[in-house]
């Protein structure tokens, strides 16, 4: 289909409206731009002002055809007594046809035009060999090379400006991205902290909340309580920790934000575990390799030990590194009460080739007594805490283990990166 040509703009139809006026009332007053040409009557010169008076309405909508029949007009117009309107209203249509038109034309005006201008200026000192030749190559470089470098100065601006304009809506629009991203983010990471600190003990609590119902023993209904208590009361203080932590204000006065939990706190952890999971027939063992502190002493993982005792001679590692190793042992301790058949739960930790491996088994197998349900949040967080640093992650039932296993990038650097 051909393509449709837009209606003119006001200021064009003016334009025409006033040029082809100036032409009429220069000629009315028989002022002529070469009054010595006499090979036409002197009405010929209004043929192309009209013509290309009739061209400045499509001057934005048809660059092509203007340019076109105005180059026609104004070398028509060379013939005749010549008319001041017919040249400026070419001026105008070369100006326009660079400013509207497709950038193939843009760039290939101003070069046209500029060599158009040189070698009439050559062929008219050639031909007239005097210096006053030289006017005719100035005349026809304002009339033509002229307005095209102007037009193609104008539009390259119009242009660095819309390119300005669209990175400056790129830039907002990648910072409202970023941003979104910071906020999600950031809420995976808050729901992760608050699931890893919140589940254990809960898990806790409904399993011997369970047990204490479905068993009729005023002795096991007493231990069970104990135990509700303790894990309401150490949830309980997670949460104020977690929620210390969020506000602005920190912890609360007169109080510090504990600090975030490390390796240096398995034993408790796993002390804690032997407390919960005694009722299902479950004990748990460390088998630290980042020092070999256990083997000098002759100290089994069953006995474990307690805050930073045994651990002062090693290396701290990165602290996102000790945090996500922390909490991946602490959901997997967590799964093993909830699932874990009656047997040993063994947690080990090595160093080597700058790798912390992390690795949980726990007997797998039909369960007496009481479960907690589980959603699988759990292994989705083990799973972005390891990607999140660069690490690894895998869960899965090996044989009559079910093993959950990660391996974190122990260096600072790296972490970093």
């Amino acid at each position: 289909m051909p393509r449709k040509i837009a209606p003119p703009h006001r200021d064009d139809i003016l334009l025409a409206v006033i040029s082809v006026a100036a032409g009429l009332l220069l000629w009315a007053l028989g002022v002529y731009s070469s009054p010595s040409r006499n090979l036409l009557p002197d009405w010929a010169a209004l043929v192309p002002l009209v013509a290309l008076g009739a061209m400045e309405p499509l001057r934005r909508s048809a660059p092509n055809l203007t340019l076109a029949v105005g180059t026609a007009g104004v070398i028509a117009d060379q013939f005749t007594v010549g008319n001041l309107g017919t040249v400026l209203i070419f001026t105008d249509l070369m100006y326009a046809a660079v400013v509207y038109g497709k950038p193939a034309m843009a760039r290939r005006l101003p070069v046209t035009t500029g060599l158009i201008t040189v070698a009439v200026s050559i062929a008219a000192v050639a031909w007239l060999r005097t210096p006053q030749a030289l006017m005719i190559g100035v005349i026809t470089g304002i009339v033509s090379f002229g307005p095209a470098l102007t037009g193609a100065t104008l539009r390259n601006h119009r242009e660095a400006a819309v390119a300005a304009r669209l990175r400056a809506e790129q830039t907002t629009l990648l910072a409202e991205m970023d941003r979104t991203q910071a906020v999600v983010a950031e809420r995976a990471r808050m729901a992760r902290e608050l699931h890893d600190m919140v589940a254990n003990h809960l898990s806790a609590i409904a399993i011997h909340s369970t047990a204490a119902l479905s068993i009729d023993s005023p002795a096991t209904s007493r231990e069970a309580l104990g135990v509700i208590r303790e894990n309401s009361v150490q949830g309980l203080a997670e949460m104020r920790r977690l929620i210390g932590l969020l506000r602005d204000s920190g912890a609360g006065a007169g109080e510090e934000a504990v600090a975030m939990p490390s390796l240096d706190a398995l034993d408790a952890l796993l002390e804690q575990a032997r407390t919960n999971g005694a009722a299902s027939g479950l004990g748990f063992v460390l088998l630290d390799g980042l020092d070999d502190l256990d083997r000098r002493e002759g100290r089994s993982g069953r006995e474990g030990r307690s805050g930073r005792e045994g651990r002062e001679g090693r290396e701290p590692l990165p602290a996102p590194v000790e945090l996500a190793a922390y909490r991946i042992v602490q959901e997997s301790l967590t799964n093993a009460l909830k699932h874990a058949a009656p047997g040993t739960v063994t947690v080990r930790l090595a160093l080597t080739d700058g790798l912390l491996s992390v690795a949980v088994d726990s007997p797998y197998g039909d369960r007496p007594g009481p479960r907690a349900p589980g959603s699988g949040a759990g292994l989705i967080g083990m799973r972005e805490r390891a990607e999140l640093l660069g690490g690894r992650f895998g869960a899965g039932r090996e044989g009559t283990v079910w093993r959950v296993w990660a391996q974190l990038p122990a260096e600072e650097k790296a972490v970093r990166a």
